[in-house]
């Protein structure tokens, strides 16, 4: 992974993009969920290590709350070799800004850490469409059309810092990007995912079906689970409906009812491609 250099006149600007992951232990419905170990691996490593494969990332960072509840969480992504950056617990947005400046960002890219099937392939479009696109915002759930526990958002850095000073509303320091989808001045671009059912697939780690199905997923595919594709996993998932049937009742049924779609979408992208 390298640093772009643009010149610009006299001077080289660094382009660096940063995938920062939030991650804490807290959790009301499965306390310590991102350190539960799916087929000897910590489910927050999966999510790591995973994102340090996305074409054109430069840097991975977890963004931890302060404290020392949330030390082991810290601990782990620092041993795994991936920058932490330490923040408020409830003022999300706050801490993603803090982790961007101190990452020296000017693209960053925003993954939960609850997400251990995040697909290095679909994000890299993600950023490329940022780019193509020539948009504020890309992301590949306006609408949700894969599998929950794939989504990701791409945005300049300069942005992330203006909805940290504008925006006010709670849930808009909670959930980070809610600003920025919702401002009419940023122009808004998707990656569509494939649809025809492929977004009723659970693949988010929020209760203990989740792990259940996390474990049995790594089980059947055995080994190179850590690292199949989103097109391998979906295979392995329509070829198992047993496996789907785990976490099935579970399912976020509101954002499979969420329409909001960005002015700009791509055709749909098959879960077809080689890994």
């Amino acid at each position: 992974m390298v640093n772009q250099t643009l010149a610009a006149g006299a001077d080289n600007v660094i382009m660096t993009c940063v995938v920062i992951v939030q991650a804490r232990l807290g959790s009301s419905r499965l306390p310590g969920k991102i350190l539960e170990e799916i087929a000897g691996k910590s489910a927050l490593l999966w999510c790591l290590d995973r994102l340090a494969r996305v074409s054109g990332v430069d840097k991975v960072v977890c963004a931890v709350p302060e404290g020392e509840a949330d030390d082991p969480v810290a601990a782990a992504a620092r041993a795994a070799g991936y920058g932490v950056s330490r923040g408020s617990e409830h003022d999300v947005l706050a801490r993603y800004a803090k982790a961007a400046r101190e990452a020296e960002a000017t693209t960053v890219m925003r993954v939960t850490s609850d997400c251990p099937f995040i697909d290095p392939v679909i994000c890299g479009q993600v950023l490329t469409l940022l780019g193509s696109a020539d948009v504020d915002y890309a992301c590949n759930n306006m609408p949700p059309r894969f599998p929950h526990g794939l989504d990701c958002d791409a945005f300049p850095a300069a942005l992330l810092y203006e909805a940290e000073k504008c925006a006010h509303d709670p849930y808009e320091r909670e959930h980070v990007t809610p600003w920025l989808r919702r401002h009419r001045r940023l122009s808004k671009a998707c990656l569509r995912g494939p649809g025809g059912g492929l977004e009723r697939l659970r693949w988010t780690l929020d209760h203990a079906a989740d792990l259940e199905f996390f474990r049995a997923c790594a089980q059947a595919y055995g080994e190179g689970a850590a690292f199949a594709s989103a097109a391998e996993l979906a295979a392995l998932c329509l070829r198992r409906p047993d496996l789907v049937a785990i976490n099935a009742d579970v399912a976020d049924e509101a954002r499979l009812r969420d329409e909001t779609r960005a002015p700009l979408q791509t055709a749909p992208m098959a879960l077809d491609y080689a890994a």
